[in-house]
């Protein structure tokens, strides 16, 4: 949801342009930002409130040639006990199968006895296979019901699994420089040694909702094995509780881009937003201003592969995406 793979040759043609040596991605979320801006040559700190996401840049943008062996692989995905079987228990019936719920329990049981690149790395593949294995990609409802029967769905987890470790080990690159990834609140983010920050921030759409917790529950879950986290009793899909952000609600929205924009006003900020965003492009722009003398805003049609079922979906999944650069 909001990954902006699709458009990182429009967004790398708009960071071209600007002079900066070291950048901030403050919303990681998939991390391919930070993976375009390592590949820039860029010192890199990526940034998100979401556990899983800090590991995808753990994994792609601070890791930068450790690589998980055969001999490791073999040793995740072997036969053998699990850990208390949690995922076993708790998610029987609700994503995938018995058989690959225990694969589940057996990996995270076995990744303390990685490197902590090397564990991210095999978490991002983890990630990957869930998120390929499920019909629409995201964990808001169980079952087949979506099941259109391409091959990522009749494949099961351990073999996206292997895959997803050979793609993730052909990413890894060294620009030469030592790059960061945390989970954290944004506005508690050093930027003293940041040249550029980028925003993607969760804004608030005029429809639906942004909530990263109820699509990827089961994700964030995962990244440290439900340790430390509350699963709301209610979801029948064992989602867990709702995390604040300021960036959900209409009436703190506004506050919290004035807040970001003042954080980052010594640094060149770069604000990705969507013409389906609330608050409005000009009051954004109006904000900036007040901190930076030129405010130059980008325009791109997109069209999001999330949440394309059904014509009245279609249409309003085409948008406007901007960048806005105050410098």
């Amino acid at each position: 949801m909001g990954s902006k793979h699709r458009l990182l040759p429009w967004i790398e043609d708009v960071l071209g342009s600007l002079a900066f040596e070291s950048a901030l991605d403050a919303f990681s979320g998939s991390a391919c930002v930070s993976y375009l801006l390592k590949a820039m040559g860029k010192r890199v700190h990526a940034n998100d409130f979401l556990s899983f996401a800090r590991d995808l840049a753990q994994a792609t943008v601070v890791n930068s040639s450790e690589r998980l062996t055969s001999n490791e692989v073999m040793m995740l995905v072997a036969d053998g006990d699990a850990r208390g079987g949690f995922i076993e228990r708790t998610f029987s019936g609700i994503f995938f199968t018995d058989e690959e719920n225990r694969f589940l329990d057996a990996v995270s049981s076995r990744l303390e006895r990685l490197s902590p690149n090397k564990a991210a790395l095999a978490r991002a593949a983890l990630y990957r296979s869930c998120l390929k294995r499920q019909p629409r990609g995201v964990f808001t409802v169980g079952g087949r019901r979506y099941d259109d029967g391409r091959r990522d769905l009749r494949i099961s987890l351990q073999q996206h699994f292997l895959e997803s470790v050979d793609v993730f080990n052909g990413l890894l690159f060294d620009n030469g420089h030592m790059h960061a990834a945390t989970r954290g609140d944004v506005f508690d983010v050093d930027v003293s040694d940041i040249d550029l920050v980028y925003l993607d921030p969760p804004y608030v759409p005029r429809a639906d909702d942004n909530c990263y917790i109820k699509r990827y529950h089961f994700l964030e879950g995962l990244s440290t094995y439900w340790h430390g986290v509350e699963l709301d009793p209610r979801s029948k899909v064992r989602k867990l509780r709702k995390r604040f952000t300021p960036f959900s609600y209409r009436r703190m929205a506004v506050d919290a881009f004035a807040r970001l924009f003042e954080k980052f006003a010594d640094t060149t900020i770069v604000l990705s937003y969507s013409s389906n965003g609330y608050p409005d492009l000009e009051r954004l722009v109006s904000m900036i201003s007040v901190y930076k003398p030129r405010v130059v805003v980008h325009e791109q049609r997109h069209r999001y592969h999330f949440g394309t079922h059904g014509r009245v979906d279609q249409k309003r999944a085409v948008v406007t995406e901007f960048l806005v650069v105050g410098t």
